[in-house]
């Protein structure tokens, strides 16, 4: 960063930690793109977007940064946020349009009903039916709690791993590593590996309860 960079990547906080130090300096930005943006500006990260930005744009100005905002789905208060930073002539590009409910016709989707006290072994026939002993399967639970009890459950007969937000970064790596190489076919995991893996040979995705 002290010899110059084109291109910086970081997570709010992490940013405004440099900007506060002195280390970084926005007033030259150009572009800036605000990934997943409903979720950065959910969980707590508004105030920190807002004080970073703060540097970089001038009230009505021509020359402040082209802004580009990605998001898989849009509350209408993205789009508030959409004309506070971006020109008023901004284009919008949907690609879902009226289909709310679009998903991949390559997938077959199931609910099934169970009290709570069945799940574990009720997961654990769905996995065997849908996904036998040699497809990998990815099961998402709601809390780490209910991953590490899950994947440790006598009722998953696979091999089953836990990954969530208490497991160092090290070992998060490890286990996606053997799940990809198949050493172990079942991953129950929280939202953390909802984003950003790639991992084409999974046959079965569980939601352990319905997502929030």
């Amino acid at each position: 960063m002290r010899s110059g960079i084109d291109i910086l990547v970081g997570t709010p906080g992490r940013i405004k930690d440099h900007l506060q130090n002195g280390k970084l300096d926005l007033t030259k930005v150009k572009h800036v793109v605000l990934d997943e943006v409903d979720q950065m500006l959910d969980m707590g990260f508004a105030e920190q977007v807002e004080d970073i930005l703060r540097v970089a744009y001038k009230k009505d100005s021509e020359d402040n940064p082209q802004t580009l905002l990605f998001s898989a789905t849009c509350p209408h208060w993205v789009y508030d946020v959409a004309k506070k930073y971006m020109k008023s002539r901004y284009e919008q590009i949907d690609l879902i349009g009226k289909r709310t409910q679009k998903a991949a016709t390559t997938v077959e989707h199931l609910a099934i009903e169970c009290h709570w006290s069945q799940r574990a072994a009720v997961i654990g026939d769905v996995i065997q039916v849908y996904s036998g002993s040699h497809g990998r399967t990815i099961v998402f639970c709601e809390t780490k709690k209910e991953a590490n009890e899950l994947a440790l459950n006598a009722s998953m007969k696979q091999d089953c791993q836990s990954l969530h937000g208490d497991i160092p970064q090290k070992q998060r790596e490890v286990t996606l590593k053997g799940f990809r190489n198949g050493t172990f076919k079942v991953l129950v995991a929280t939202n953390v590996a909802a984003r950003g893996l790639d991992i084409p040979e999974v046959d079965l995705v569980v939601q352990s309860s319905p997502p929030k």
